[in-house]
């Protein structure tokens, strides 16, 4: 890393040890600041909340404070230690499921499991609550600039979590750790890349949605579960949803089950982000190519 990348580094960590009630505060005056100022941020906010008939403008400024909290308690997440973090939220569904995935690895039972983690709350820590107790490999998408692409992998890697970007070798990565019986982490309400997905209806709506976790589930067996973690307020920590979808993870299945999800808390969920935006070619692994063809495997 050069000089530059250590000094940003080390700003990161030195916002990490600030309280996190403090940090959710600047990260809401931030955030509510930029929906202020920014246009487009506020048109795709109101967009979105309007294509899922929840638009109140309360509720589209109560969004952007959320944006700008998960921004800033991204610090705390990657340099803070597994024990303030254990202690700061409320995880013992997520910690019961990997300590059973890891037994039914020693058991000899090799099928993993794959944990879909959409953007509401605090989506950054379910990797590093889940990593504390067992293996887990986390798909991402890698940022254009490389210089944020070293900085992330640096912050996001620990002991028992393996970040791999949305590319051929990332899948080839998630494939293997599922072989091994270990967890993968997906965000499944990314826009894959031309090839990698389906149109499926996301709130009435057709939005480009991946077909990975389904080729995955469908190659593996491995059961598929499906992860909210609500952001309490006045910095009070975290608690976790999990809740095990049936049958395949579909593009259809997928965003009905966000559906059901994100009505539950609208406020913490990122309508900012373009989900029906239609996707690029040649982004993403080749459907084709031997690694994702002999398993049916594809995806970003």
């Amino acid at each position: 890393m050069t000089q530059n990348e250590e000094m940003l580094l080390w700003t990161l960590r030195l916002l990490a040890l600030l309280p996190l009630w403090l940090l959710h505060a600047a990260g809401a005056v931030g955030g509510g600041a930029a929906f202020a100022l920014s246009g487009d941020f506020r048109r795709k906010t109101a967009e979105n909340l309007r294509t899922a008939g929840l638009y109140r403008a309360g509720l589209a400024w109560a969004s952007a404070l959320s944006a700008g909290k998960a921004a800033l308690e991204t610090c705390y997440i990657w340099f803070r230690s597994d024990r303030v973090l254990t202690r700061k939220s409320s995880f013992a569904n997520l910690a019961c499921l990997a300590a059973a995935t890891a037994e039914r690895q020693a058991a000899g039972d090799r099928r993993g499991v794959i944990i879909l983690t959409p953007h509401i709350g605090c989506f950054e820590l379910g990797a590093r609550a889940y990593g504390s107790v067992a293996p887990v490999t986390v798909l991402y998408k890698a940022p254009r600039r490389e210089v944020v692409h070293r900085l992330l992998k640096v912050a996001r890697t620990r002991a028992q979590v393996t970040p791999v970007p949305a590319d051929t070798g990332g899948v080839r990565a998630l494939l293997r750790a599922l072989k091994r019986g270990e967890a993968i982490g997906i965000l499944p309400d990314q826009v894959p890349s031309a090839g990698d997905g389906e149109w499926a209806p996301f709130f009435g709506r057709p939005a480009f949605t991946m077909t990975l976790p389904a080729r995955l589930a469908q190659k593996t067996g491995a059961p598929v579960y499906l992860l909210a973690t609500w952001r309490r307020p006045w910095g009070r920590g975290w608690d976790f949803q999990l809740s095990k979808l049936d049958g395949l993870p579909t593009p259809e299945v997928i965003n009905r089950e966000l559906e059901v999800v994100i009505r539950q808390r609208p406020d913490q969920y990122v309508w900012s982000y373009n989900r029906y935006k239609v996707p690029s070619p040649g982004a993403g692994p080749d459907p084709e190519s031997p690694a994702t063809a002999a398993g049916g495997v594809a995806n970003r």
